[in-house]
């Protein structure tokens, strides 16, 4: 059975951790892995995960199944998370799935049923695992133009050139916020233009919503969403508790519809949960529930909105301090761009060859198109990591 069966090709990011592991140098940065890191490069359980943790300990006295849609008040929590508690609902619906990648199937897979002849467009760049994840649900991917890798920001008018070509039914994966791996992002004024398109041509809006709270706030990331949301009949949602909420390893998560109507929303929930049935059955409970009681209760709401907005502003300053070393160090401001834009991620302008050079001459670890994990930047030691960028690309 499986003697023919070849050896996949590694993961780039999954093997770029396994090497770091193993490297026994003091003093390796790793700049790839994306999970936040805090200043002494741990992943903290935040404190309002750990209460609700103990709470749900003391007060949990079954293991049995939730459903294939998850845990109720989960879900409700998560559409007033992303659009707010006093938005219309009647055409929302929501399903707990096992993190982000689980919700992106699951709709990658409800998408590509409900329109099998529809194309799929892909920002160029994009996470890595879209395309695969896609791909494996049986779409028909169109790359579009998203970022001017020489002006170091959104090429917008390429992107919405591109876009003018779709047709009636096609897909259009968007990144809520963060954008993956470049961290250049659509502001209002590009998010109106992007739905005035859309219902123009009849596109139908798939957004990756991985890192609300990470950009400019838990409000103001989803101000795109809720853009598409007023202006268009249709869209899907996939949002993750991993980022926000630091429950990377719980594998907690959403998919969530807006529809045409409320019979519509129900319907097309059903054919999602057949999805879920024959694919992992249920989700988990454990990252949800402990969500859940955060969302729920001002207390824990309010500790973990704070801990989170701390996050925040340490990668705001983190990305400041590097623009700054690497311009005291490049005497140019060719890298200011990194103080601009959002969430864990942003570009160096290395060539795979000089990204090799620095992980195995200086142990400084990224993936091998530049892409850097913001919270891994050392923080007090930013001058000699600046110092030894800009020795690689003279």
């Amino acid at each position: 059975m499986f003697e023919h069966i070849p050896a996949s090709e590694p993961d780039a990011i999954l093997a770029l951790m396994q090497q770091f592991r193993t490297d026994q140098r003091e003093g390796k940065v790793d700049l790839g892995v994306g999970v936040y890191k805090d200043g002494h490069g741990q992943t903290p359980v935040l404190r309002a995960i750990k209460k609700a943790e103990q709470q749900l300990h003391a007060r949990q006295d079954s293991k049995t199944y939730v459903s294939p849609t998850g845990d109720a008040e989960f879900c409700t929590a998560m559409l007033d998370l992303v659009f707010g508690k006093s938005a219309d609902k009647s055409t929302l619906r929501a399903m707990q799935t096992p993190g982000g990648s689980g919700a992106l199937r699951v709709l990658s897979d409800l998408l590509s049923a409900a329109n099998p002849d529809a194309r799929t467009w892909v920002s160029d760049p994009t996470w890595p695992n879209h395309l695969p994840m896609l791909r494996n649900a049986g779409h028909n991917i169109v790359e579009y133009p998203y970022y001017d890798s020489k002006a170091n920001r959104v090429d917008f008018d390429a992107m919405m050139g591109s876009l003018e070509q779709a047709e009636k039914g096609d897909i259009v994966l968007l990144h809520g916020c963060c954008h993956n791996p470049t961290g250049a992002d659509l502001d209002a004024s590009q998010w109106a233009s992007v739905a005035e398109l859309f219902s123009k041509r009849g596109l139908f809006p798939f957004i990756d919503l991985a890192y609300q709270g990470f950009a400019r706030g838990l409000e103001e990331d989803v101000e795109g969403v809720r853009i598409l949301a007023d202006k268009l009949p249709e869209l899907a949602i996939a949002t993750s508790c991993s980022k926000n909420l630091a429950l990377y390893r719980e594998r907690a998560g959403a998919a969530i519809l807006q529809a045409g109507s409320s019979i519509q929303a129900d319907n097309t929930l059903s054919k999602a949960v057949s999805f879920v049935r024959s694919n992992y059955s249920m989700p988990p409970d454990h990252g949800a529930a402990m969500t859940r009681m955060v969302l729920l209760d001002d207390t824990l709401r309010a500790d973990w909105s704070e801990e989170l907005e701390s996050m925040r502003m340490r990668m705001v300053r983190l990305r400041a301090e590097f623009a700054d070393a690497l311009r005291k160090r490049s005497n140019s401001d060719q890298f200011d761009y990194i103080a601009e834009q959002h969430g864990m991620f942003s570009r160096l302008p290395l060539s795979t060859a000089q990204v090799d050079q620095l992980r195995e001459e200086h142990g400084i670890y990224m993936v091998g198109d530049g892409r850097i994990n913001v919270a891994g930047l050392p923080e007090g030691n930013m001058d000699e990591l600046a110092a030894q960028i800009v020795a690689v690309l003279d």
